[in-house]
């Protein structure tokens, strides 16, 4: 029974760690759109103008899309090997990412002037992510919504996975492979009890 229910939160955490993949590789191709675009507008690489500020809102969200990837690796070697420290590695991940939104999305709501907060964004790239924002509320909240449940679900199904512990051989002392133990099967040579036997005289 053991084994079934942690095969079972071993493909779910897998299943949950792909979602948290895949939008670290979306994040990471509108990263690489973005910097395509800012290419053009400055008619040369962005990193030879040096009269410029960098564009830290296209580098940080190109981060944010490495670093969700990098989890989702962690998160599937820790799934498959269901590995104490890995599972730790995991688990630490996925609370920092969510104590880093969890700060930004209580700057964002509880400060009025958060806007001065975060430099300045030479692309325009901040600000149309943001007007993109203000006008479809709605859709960016489910979907923000969406992102952290599915990192709290990975999150609790660490936890529940790191309770259940590693695989073991036997699931109880009566419950064993009879291949896996030879010694237990060995043989055991009979003795019978009775008189001595003398040899015959001559």
């Amino acid at each position: 029974m053991v084994r079934v229910v942690r095969s079972c939160i071993q493909s779910i955490l897998k299943l949950v760690n792909s979602l948290i993949g895949m939008v670290g590789i979306a994040m990471i191709l509108y990263s690489m759109w973005l910097i395509r675009v800012w290419q053009k507008q400055m008619g040369d690489s962005p990193f030879a103008g040096f009269d410029y500020p960098a564009p830290w809102f296209i580098y940080a969200f190109l981060g944010v899309g490495v670093v969700l990837c990098v989890i989702t690796c962690s998160g599937h070697i820790a799934a498959e090997t269901a590995n104490g420290c890995c599972l730790c590695v995991y688990m630490v991940f996925i609370f920092f990412l969510l104590l880093l939104e969890a700060g930004v999305t209580a700057d964002v709501f509880l400060n009025r002037d958060w806007e001065e907060d975060f430099p300045n964004d030479p692309s325009g790239s901040f600000n149309e992510f943001k007007d993109f924002i203000r006008s479809n509320f709605e859709f960016c909240k489910w979907i923000g919504l969406s992102v952290v449940s599915v990192q709290g679900l990975g999150l609790l199904l660490a936890l529940l996975l790191r309770a259940i512990g590693p695989h073991q051989y036997y699931d109880s002392d009566d419950d064993y492979d009879a291949a896996r133990a030879p010694l237990l099967n060995a043989a055991h040579p009979r003795y019978a009890v009775g008189g001595p036997v003398y040899g015959s005289k001559k």
